[in-house]
């Protein structure tokens, strides 16, 4: 057992990238559930309120979680490349955006009192709303992950053929619409997210990235030597 173990994390040694998300989640746990800040910006436009509450948007809202988990799960086998280059992405956004959320708290009131109607997909919005705090909203994970899946089939060589780009660009809309027809985002939240995307993307995806990347491997190599 130990033998395979060992021979899993010699041909796979971009694991040590997956350790950021125990870390990063714990760290996420800590801001939601301890650090209680004196003020919130409170995240709001009056376009918001134009915006209906919509639950079939809970199924791209529930699809971002296959998406990411996917991934990883796909890249991390298939696409060494892709998976690092979506790891420096994940790492630089989530990072910054936990240092956002330290240095603006935000919060939103967007959320319905009770739901308009009653079936399956509205349990499923009222679950999230459960597990889910209204706080460090901005900017959107959400928006931020679904980012992170389009930019990753992007780079990813079996995944950029048009029929998945196609689905990938329709499921990233759809996933950053979700977040404001459920209520768990102001329509504020999407272009903050957005920005730290764009940030993020040369420094992960762009030639800068690769360099980092390909630096890196030959350092990894000549240790292994």
């Amino acid at each position: 057992m130990l033998k395979k173990l060992g021979g899993f994390f010699r041909k796979y040694p971009h694991w040590k990238l997956l350790l950021y998300w125990p870390v990063y989640g714990l760290a996420f746990e800590l801001l939601e559930w301890i650090v209680k800040p004196d003020f919130y910006h409170i995240m709001y436009c009056s376009l918001d309120d134009y915006i209906p509450f919509c639950e079939w948007f809970v199924i791209p809202y529930f699809y971002w979680f296959i998406a990411l988990i996917g991934i990883h799960v796909y890249t991390f086998f298939k696409d060494e490349l892709a998976f690092r280059k979506l790891m420096i992405f994940v790492m630089f956004t989530q990072t910054l955006s936990l240092l956002i959320f330290i240095l603006y708290p935000s919060i939103q009131f967007l959320r319905p009192e009770e739901m308009p109607r009653d079936n399956i997909l509205t349990d499923l919005v009222s679950y999230i709303y459960t597990i889910d705090t209204n706080t460090n909203v901005c900017p959107s994970l959400h928006v931020i992950g679904g980012m992170a899946v389009w930019f990753t089939s992007m780079h990813c060589k079996a995944l950029k053929t048009p029929g998945w780009q196609c689905f990938f660009f329709i499921s990233t809309i759809l996933i950053c619409l979700s977040t404001v027809f459920l209520k768990q985002h102001s329509l504020l939240d999407i272009p903050a997210a957005l920005c730290v995307c764009i940030i993020g993307y040369p420094i992960s995806f762009g030639k800068s990235g690769e360099r980092y990347i390909r630096l890196r491997k030959q350092r990894n190599i000549r240790t292994v030597m």
